[in-house]
């Protein structure tokens, strides 16, 4: 079961439409298989990079081994959840839907940019991030963006599905100019199956991490050309996660429930309530549940946090998203897909009011 679409609404973004690529020094073409190949690379001071080579996001020998992927809700569960439905009210369930959608689709004047971070690495941040790019890919109509701020082997890219890697953030810094324009942006980015684009952090491979120049260069110069860009940043607090986290529209911050997550947790958003712009008020928290058994009381937790005023969205177990691998929306349990549009609905009704 796929998420529902809505009927098609007026574009909202005014950003710089699509137009044709020109035949501008930094343009890139795609080849016939959808993979970006730049055809002709910018000349200039600045440029130290070479082409780099394309990259597969997992090892071939890995991939011959992966097995089928698991649905998120286990036979048992459909079949209950198919049950109460025919004892439920239908119109209230549609009604709900058709408020959260027209949320995810409302207009912003300028690309929106929401930040995803956490306290420590393995608690689901990726996946909420790679949720997030794929609810606000489904239900709107313009140009969105998944961009990987955590350059130590993050697996944005395996999450969503990409085969292979090439352009990464740093190296776009030093290519971007104004004068691009979004067909000559997208030829350095990794289309998503199924709709969006990507920019990963690295090639799969260590390195130095991505400074925070670098960031705040590719960030402001693509919100003009994206609706709504989700930054997967590293853990806090490194540098360039507390700068996301104080430059971005929207903030979410995963925690795990835990008792030491969520006590982490509550640390982070009393430092974001010293930070100017009003972060703490455009922050949402999901409160992910690594294994079918909860390890702490799910209403005490969500009290605890509440105390700071911030919306909580529990992201509950789910099979499809525990085994790794690039997730299939069709296959996530009905809870967890409804979990992760009210998340992405609450991140960008929060993005669109701070100006």
């Amino acid at each position: 079961m796929s998420l529902p679409r809505l009927p098609t609404m007026p574009p909202p973004y005014a950003a710089t439409p699509p137009t044709p690529a020109r035949s501008a020094p930094s343009a890139a073409q795609p080849e016939e298989s959808g993979t970006p190949v730049v055809r002709h690379r910018p000349t200039g001071p600045g440029l130290p990079f070479s082409t780099p080579e394309s990259v597969p996001t997992i090892d071939p020998r890995l991939a011959l081994a992966l097995g089928k992927p698991l649905r998120g809700d286990s036979v048992a569960r459909r079949t209950g959840q198919s049950i109460r439905r025919l004892t439920s009210s239908a119109s209230q369930e549609v009604a709900e839907e058709t408020r959260i959608g027209r949320e995810l689709q409302q207009p912003v004047t300028t690309g929106r940019v929401i930040a995803v971070t956490s306290i420590r690495g393995g608690v689901g941040k990726t996946t909420t991030a790679a949720l997030l790019a794929r609810t606000f890919t489904h239900y709107r109509h313009d140009p969105v963006l998944a961009l990987e701020a955590d350059a130590a082997l993050g697996t944005l890219p395996v999450r969503l599905g990409a085969e292979s890697v090439r352009w990464s953030c740093a190296e776009l810094a030093h290519i971007l100019t104004p004068s691009m324009q979004l067909t000559d942006i997208t030829g350095y980015l990794v289309p998503v199956t199924g709709g969006g684009w990507l920019l990963p952090a690295s090639q799969g491979r260590l390195g130095a991490p991505l400074d925070i120049r670098s960031y705040r260069t590719v960030t402001l110069a693509l919100r003009r050309y994206f609706a709504v860009t989700v930054v997967d940043c590293e853990a806090l607090p490194g540098e360039v996660a507390r700068t996301a986290m104080d430059t971005a529209h929207g903030r979410v911050v995963v925690a795990p429930l835990t008792a030491e997550g969520v006590g982490g947790t509550r640390i982070v958003l009393d430092w974001l309530a010293q930070l100017p712009h009003e972060a703490l008020a455009s922050t949402v928290v999901a409160l992910t549940s690594g294994t079918p058994d909860l390890n702490l009381d799910l209403k005490t937790a969500t009290a605890h946090l509440r105390e700071t005023g911030v919306t909580i969205v529990h992201l509950p177990y789910d099979r499809h998203l525990a085994a790794g691998g690039p997730i299939r929306t069709e296959l996530l349990g009905l809870v967890t897909r409804g979990a992760a549009t009210r998340l992405a609905a609450e991140a960008l009704q929060r993005a669109v009011q701070v100006r």
